[in-house]
């Protein structure tokens, strides 16, 4: 993966994303690779990484991933599955992979790790692009 596309320009424009702290790695060719450090504004009652946090990440690079082939495409639906649990100072990375397109939709896969290569959790997205609208 190389090259700035579609997928650069949506993540400099995502504030919620790069309000976490959420660092764009790379993009293009339905693929992309983010990574977030867990902080300890992101940890539960449990001492470990609230899911949510895991989740936005997982979905920001299945997005980074959709929008890297250049028109705008949404998110139409999305799962997770927890693996085992992140803790704060964790730098958690998302690698997202296209698996299919078919007229204007899409599937996803995105693997959520921590340093180390342990599997924290798995995403499955559903992407839907979007109509060109005239003007």
């Amino acid at each position: 993966m190389a090259g700035r596309n579609a997928a650069y320009d949506m993540f400099d424009a995502d504030a919620a994303s790069k309000g976490l702290g959420i660092e764009l790695v790379d993009a293009a060719d339905g693929a992309a690779v983010a990574r977030m450090r867990v902080t300890g504004a992101m940890v539960n009652g449990h001492a470990i990484a609230h899911g949510g946090f895991v989740f936005l990440l997982a979905d920001t690079a299945f997005a980074l991933a959709c929008n890297s082939h250049g028109p705008v495409t949404v998110a139409a639906g999305g799962e997770i599955t927890f693996v085992r649990p992140a803790r704060e100072g964790d730098l958690l990375t998302a690698h997202a992979t296209e698996r299919t397109r078919y007229g204007r939709s899409g599937i996803y896969d995105v693997t959520v790790t921590r340093e180390g290569g342990e599997v924290v959790a798995e995403f499955r997205g559903r992407s839907r692009t979007l109509p060109a609208t005239a003007g």
